[in-house]
């Protein structure tokens, strides 16, 4: 019942921050894992820092795949793992010590879980809790709530074919959970601060523009259009959610100052999926 784990961190233009991730995944009080880090065609020294931590603890793998984004990273990485659980974890961020150890327990204890995760804080450019919504499939329908590192099993990765590389803008993550929770499996976030998330200026998520958000989201509704319609009833429904959720964050946010440009994408995006399921069933 030792499960090995993989922990998978991708890198690109992140190799100033990268010895903080790998210096937490050296701290795990649990001590059977590999980390597999994935220089993914960065320009920068992340190569020459990689290697001193391969020479500096043999559970340390490094390698080198030309730019594919990071869907492709990810995939690459945990294709070489050994582990029966993965865990990504993105160059910029840490985990706390006991991150693996508590995770594993709790699939030791509730063998129905797919997903365990922690509680989270911010640090750099903000700090303070990561304010994440309790999960439910009709939340993760709205929204998603699972920041990218959490623990979950190899075999599920397999089954739904791993991260989705159409996903090359961002919002991979959502796309990931709905694809491996959607059909069961439980979910179980721990009651600790157990994941550190670096705020930058600069970062894929605050650079997603409108017409990237209108590409990710055509995709993902069509790709799981069984999914949000049995959680949300219709998309008109997901629309409404959606609508309210755009006014309220306008009067902080300077990326939504257009509020019908925000509505029009969406029905755009719902109305064009329920022309393209109509096609389908006629």
């Amino acid at each position: 019942m030792n499960f090995k784990v993989s922990i998978i961190v991708p890198c690109y233009n992140q190799a100033q921050y990268l010895e903080e991730a790998l210096q937490s995944v050296l701290e795990q009080t649990y001590l059977n894992w590999e980390c597999i880090i994935i220089n993914d065609g960065s320009p920068d020294n992340t190569e020459e820092i990689a290697k001193e931590w391969v020479k500096k603890d043999i559970r340390f793998n490094y390698i080198f795949k030309q730019n594919g984004g990071l869907c492709s990273a990810r995939n690459s990485g945990i294709e070489l793992s050994n582990g029966e659980f993965i865990l990504p974890l993105d160059a910029d961020d840490k985990i706390e010590p006991n991150y693996l150890e508590l995770a594993i327990e709790s699939f030791k204890q509730d063998t129905t879980l797919k997903v365990v995760y922690y509680k989270a804080e911010k640090f750099g450019d903000e700090s303070g809790k990561l304010d994440l919504k309790p999960f439910s499939l009709k939340n993760l329908a709205i929204e998603n709530m699972i920041f990218c590192t959490a623990l979950f099993k190899k075999e599920d990765w397999i089954l739904v074919n791993g991260y989705d590389e159409e996903m090359i803008y961002g919002l991979e993550d959502w796309e990931f959970w709905i694809a491996i929770l959607k059909n069961g499996g439980m979910v179980k976030q721990l009651d600790y601060i157990g994941f550190f998330y670096r705020v930058k200026s600069k970062s894929m998520l605050k650079e997603l523009n409108s017409e990237k958000s209108k590409y990710l989201f055509e995709y993902i509704s069509i790709k799981h259009a069984d999914f949000f319609v049995r959680e949300l009833g219709s998309f008109g429904y997901l629309n409404n959610v959606i609508k309210q959720k755009n006014k309220e964050k306008q009067k902080n946010d300077d990326k939504l100052k257009s509020r019908k440009f925000v509505i029009d994408v969406f029905c755009n995006t719902f109305f064009g999926f329920t022309i393209f399921n109509k096609n389908l069933n006629n």
